[in-house]
This record gives structure tokens, sequence and C-alpha cells, in this order.
């Protein structure tokens, strides 16, 4: 029996600094005998993000307007494979990662993520990659990545574009809600800390998690991006 072919899709905007690592980690790590491909779902960059990605022959579709569920959902209409493989541009998957998603997907697993860890050592990201051993329905994030069969997410409704921020936590809850064979594989994604380095370690965890509590709780999307901004880039005293 042949293995399905995955259709590895990676929203960008502005990753010209690293997605030639990103494309050939990929050709080598992805496993022998995987059927695969690479959509790059660009959200205008300026850079050089889609000259690089087509020369280094991933297939490139330009997104309309912005907004990262709107390029996932625009890579999975044009995706060909059977599986669908969402992936950060600044996240390497652990070796292997096509066999690994093929295996789970034969054992019956339609869907599923990585654990975490971070390419920067501070204990509280440490903590972060920690908890994410834990198959929690609501905290699974895009930086884990995510696969899912393509009929399967055709059938959840793709990702919700209404949403300005947490539609991975949403999608991956609607999956779960509704298909109980979700995968928390334990093989780690090495994603960067470039944000939390920038911004601050515990300042962006914190925000991460309050925007996250105020998600669950139910706070308008609109008013969520305005505590996310406040939160992130408020002037330290």
């Amino acid at each position: 029996m042949s293995q399905p072919t995955l259709s590895i899709i990676i929203p960008t905007l502005n990753e010209a600094e690293g997605i030639t690592q990103l494309l050939r980690y990929i050709a080598e790590q992805v496993g022998e005998g995987v059927s695969y491909e690479v959509l790059l779902c660009d959200g205008g960059s300026q850079d050089d993000t889609v000259r690089l990605g087509r020369q280094l022959r991933a297939r490139v579709v330009q997104a309309e307007r912005p907004g990262r569920p709107h390029q996932l959902n625009l890579g999975a209409a044009h995706a060909t494979g059977e599986i669908l493989y969402f992936l950060h541009a600044d996240t390497l998957p652990p070796p292997a990662f096509g066999r690994l998603i093929c295996r789970y997907y034969a054992r019956g697993y339609r869907s599923g993520c990585f654990r975490l860890q971070f390419d920067t050592r501070h204990w509280i990201l440490d903590l972060s990659s920690w908890a994410s051993r834990f198959n929690a329905r609501n905290f699974q994030f895009g930086d884990q990545s995510l696969y899912i069969q393509k009929t399967l997410f055709q059938q959840l409704g793709c990702f919700n574009e209404q949403l300005l921020l947490m539609e991975d936590v949403e999608m991956v809850t609607r999956i779960k809600r509704r298909h109980h064979r979700f995968v928390l594989m334990p093989q780690r994604v090495v994603t960067s800390a470039r944000k939390y380095l920038h911004h601050g370690v515990v300042r962006t965890e914190l925000t991460h998690l309050a925007v996250l509590m105020l998600y669950l709780g139910g706070l308008r999307q609109t008013r969520l991006v305005r505590v996310y901004k406040r939160l992130l880039h408020s002037k330290r005293r």
C-alpha cells in the first residue's frame, strides 16, 4: 500500500532570512519514500521570500488579503495531497517528520501535532515546552504544527477567517470536539524564540497566557487584538 501525499503548507510574510534553511531542511528531513509538496502561502512579502521559495521549487500562492487563517485556507485549497501539514515559517519539524505523520495516519489518527521545543534556553520557555506534552483540548498551538486529513479539514469548514487571533487553538478544539482521533506525537518541533527575545520572554509569555484566557472567556476578537497589542508593545517603566 502506497503512502499518501503530504502537502506542507507554510504561511509567509517577509521570511527571506530563514525560508531557505527551512525548505532545505524539509527536503532533507521529510523522510525516505515520502511523497510531498510544499506550498508557500504569501501574505504580501516585501523581501525575497517569494523568489527564494520559487528558487527552491516551492509552489507559491499569493493571498488576496492579509490574515493567517486566509493564507492557510488558500494553501489547503491549492493542495493536492491527502494529508495537509500546516507549518510555521520559523519552525523546524523533527527528523523524518513525513514518515512519522504517515505512520500515525495509517493507524487511524486523521489529525495530530508534535510537542514543542524552543531554539533558546530559558526556564519559562522550557516550562512552556514541557507543558506541550499534554493533549488538552484548548492548549495546542500553531507553533506545534498540525497535520489533518484534507477531507476532514473540509468537513470541519477550514480555518475560521473571522478570527484575528487564536485560529490554531480554535481549529484544534473543533477537531477534538467533533473527531476524537487526534494524536499528540512525542517528537518535538523546534521553533524560533525570536518574538520572545524581541519583546522579552516574561512579557511575551504572560501576554500569550492572558490572551488565551480572554479568548476562552469569550472576549470579542477586536478587543482581543487591542489587549494583545497593548500588553506586548506597551513601554516598559
